[in-house]
């Protein structure tokens, strides 16, 4: 699974590589808007002509993902790192694939740390059932919800909630680094 992430997120680094030269911070509203140049991407690119990239820069996915890793002050990951430092390496192991390999595993290996950041805790598998488990008549059934004490759970919990501080994120903020311009590749 995370292999494959893995090569997802290398493809779509090798495709939108110099995309934050591309971008332009207007400040005309309170709330900041960011504007991509598609056909200056495109035409630095050489790749005017390519109707699948067209296509992919149009779609509202890319234009969420503009919105969303446009801003140049936010929490870095490893998809910035790959699109502002990893160029040449990614560009020279296009002819060698045992590196090409090599470096999709230690993407899926980082992958996996990121969202496992405690290898040490055991996850208890459920166990699968038994054979002919589904004949056993003895099961109980399901006992009903009593709505009262749901109501009066759902409203402490929002008593509670107003009265919390907002949580915050544990993400540290940094300067998105732009990589190199469009105009190498």
């Amino acid at each position: 699974d995370k292999e494959v992430r893995a090569i997802f997120l290398r493809l779509f680094a090798q495709l939108f590589q110099g995309y934050r030269s591309c971008l332009q911070l207007i400040r005309i509203h309170a709330e900041p808007v960011i504007h991509f140049h598609k056909a200056a991407f495109l035409g630095q690119r050489g790749l005017i002509e390519n109707d699948f990239l067209t296509k992919v820069l149009n779609g509202m996915a890319f234009a969420g993902f503009v919105s969303e890793r446009g801003p140049p002050f936010r929490a870095c990951d490893l998809f910035d790192e790959l699109v502002a430092f990893e160029v040449e390496r990614i560009k020279a192991e296009e002819g060698n694939p045992p590196k090409m390999i090599k470096h999709v595993r230690e993407l899926a290996e980082q992958l996996f740390k990121n969202e496992n950041p405690n290898p040490h805790i055991a996850f208890q598998k459920v166990p699968r059932p038994t054979e002919g488990s589904h004949l056993r008549v003895h099961i109980l059934p399901f006992p009903r919800i009593n709505e009262c004490r749901v109501q009066e759970l759902l409203q402490e919990g929002l008593a509670r909630s107003q009265g919390a501080p907002a949580a915050t994120r544990g993400d540290k903020k940094c300067v998105v680094p732009a990589g190199p311009p469009v105009g190498m590749f």
